[in-house]
């Protein structure tokens, strides 16, 4: 189910990616539990799929929650805490929240430096977003 949501996605077919990914995400919780790792990649993608229709405050509510959640499980510096904290600064800038976008991509920005180095592709990438 979760690979037919993501071409439905890529096929902007946000609604039906949608009804699809809210099953993915019921049946991870169910049987994974709320914090395990597919468990939060199925609700990043919803997440994802929200602020594809511009539906910005369910998109952040959802992105709030695995950030939250994977900085217990994988921790602040791990690729995928990054990438979702990189997602909800997109989200913020959505909103119009562009300083809580930047004080967000800082935070990933300096990370990465620390982590990756500052020539790295998703360093630059975050840099990038915040010029």
């Amino acid at each position: 189910m979760a690979n037919l949501a993501y071409t439905y996605q890529n096929q902007k077919r946000y609604k039906e990616a949608e009804e699809l990914e809210l099953q993915v995400v019921e049946a991870r919780k169910r049987v994974l539990g709320q914090e395990h790792s597919d468990t939060l990649t199925a609700m990043y993608n919803l997440a994802y799929t929200y602020r594809n229709q511009k539906r910005y405050k369910e998109a952040e509510e959802l992105e709030l929650q695995v950030v939250e959640a994977r900085k217990r499980v994988l921790g602040q510096e791990h690729s995928d805490t990054l990438a979702t904290m990189h997602n909800l600064a997109h989200t913020y800038r959505n909103q119009k929240r562009y300083k809580k976008a930047e004080e967000l991509e800082l935070q990933v920005v300096e990370i990465r430096k620390r982590v990756l180095g500052q020539e790295h592709s998703d360093t630059l990438a975050t840099m990038y977003n915040l010029a």
